[in-house]
């Protein structure tokens, strides 16, 4: 028997270029490949476009425009949510009743208008939202946008409360499944992993040839962890330093190079990025977030792709991923782990345990068959 699915995205999935793009998309794939027929409906508010590669993953597509500015904008409820709200969309979804995907909170909007009796329905979380917001708040310099996150963070946690008892929430963290359910009390919360496009170790053993950071360099919180990282760990280690990403600032580009040892590679592509950080002895990944949500897929990415990694405890907390990882809490002791590191092979040994600390978790088949058990 044909299973049909119908699958609300907040954004056009493809390319998969970011981390919310890349865990929607591989989840489509992964779902398509196992019989699942899937009827996509995504808002298109950017520059991302319509992309003819969705047509052989997908059934039917349908797109839909996101309110924009103040026809978007509501008194009670999150912007995020009130500007994807949209009547054509419940429309098409009330034609039948296959169960619905909805991914991220941005798309529960249409909740009080579905039959959630008649129907299965699962809201993949992509974070906490309104942790996520305070975060964007604090690492941000504009007083506008600033206030807007702390609006825009308190009104999440409001909604949040009113959520519906009868879906099932897919969490990608351990601790985002405590919020729901202590602070929303939320009783259908599941843990349902990142889907990542790596899927197998390819760390290679030996000594790699530098350190990299890589991240979005537009986002206020990565640009903080990069310049951190020139002015108080390289400004120590004198070692090759690449700083990797899209969209940096002209303040960043300038800093970048300020040692002689540190560089910048702007807007690499994904087979670059890549390259690097397989070539790279250390990827070295801080976080500055005070409160946890989500997990980060620069970290599955190095640890997939690349050797030693070292963090900070918010960048794996409630990961599992610690053993991977050499941890440090200042600056001087990432100094000093970097140093150390930098005449330590990376082994077999350390091969395995990401193979056994990943493997499993990761699983993009097995864990779309788990998403699978709960939509049917």
């Amino acid at each position: 028997m044909t299973r049909h699915l119908h699958i609300v995205c907040l954004d056009v999935p493809w390319p998969a270029d970011y981390g919310g793009a890349i865990d929607m998309m591989n989840r489509i794939m992964m779902l398509k490949k196992l019989g699942i027929t899937i009827h996509l409906h995504y808002f298109s508010y950017n520059e991302r476009g319509m992309p003819n590669e969705l047509n052989q993953f997908c059934e039917s597509i349908h797109v839909y425009e996101r309110k924009k500015g103040h026809r978007g904008f509501s008194a009670k409820l999150p912007y995020i949510v009130s500007s994807r709200i949209n009547e054509e969309l419940v429309q098409n979804l009330q034609k039948d009743n296959h169960p619905v995907l909805l991914e991220g909170l941005h798309c529960t909007g249409i909740l009080p208008q579905l039959d959630l009796s008649a129907r299965k329905v699962v809201v993949r979380m992509h974070n906490e939202e309104s942790t996520y917001y305070k975060e964007l708040a604090r690492s941000e310099s504009s007083l506008l946008k600033k206030l807007y996150f702390l609006h825009e963070s308190k009104l999440i946690r409001k909604y949040n409360r009113q959520l519906p008892d009868a879906c099932t929430y897919a969490c990608v963290s351990r601790e985002d499944i405590h919020t729901l359910e202590e602070d929303y009390h939320l009783h259908q919360v599941k843990f349902l992993s990142t889907f990542p496009a790596w899927q197998k170790v390819n760390g290679e053993e030996g000594i790699g040839s530098l350190c990299l950071y890589h991240g979005n360099l537009s986002v206020p919180e990565n640009e903080e962890a990069a310049i951190w990282l020139i002015k108080n760990v390289f400004s120590k280690v004198r070692k090759p330093f690449v700083i990797a990403g899209k969209k940096p600032s002209k303040r960043l580009e300038k800093m970048a190079h300020f040692y002689q040892h540190t560089c910048l590679v702007a807007n690499p592509s994904d087979g670059e990025l890549n390259d690097l950080i397989r070539k790279a002895h250390i990827n070295v990944l801080p976080c500055f977030n005070k409160n946890i949500t989500g997990i980060r897929l620069k970290l599955l990415h190095v640890l997939f792709e690349g050797r030693h990694c070292v963090v900070n405890e918010p960048m794996v907390k409630g990961t599992g991923l610690e053993a991977a990882c050499h941890t440090g809490t200042t600056a001087n002791a990432f100094a000093s782990i970097i140093t150390q590191l930098c005449h330590q092979p990376f082994t077999s040994e350390e091969i395995t345990i990401r193979k056994k600390l990943l493997g499993d978790t990761y699983d993009n088949e097995k864990n779309s068959r788990q998403l699978i058990q709960w939509l049917y």
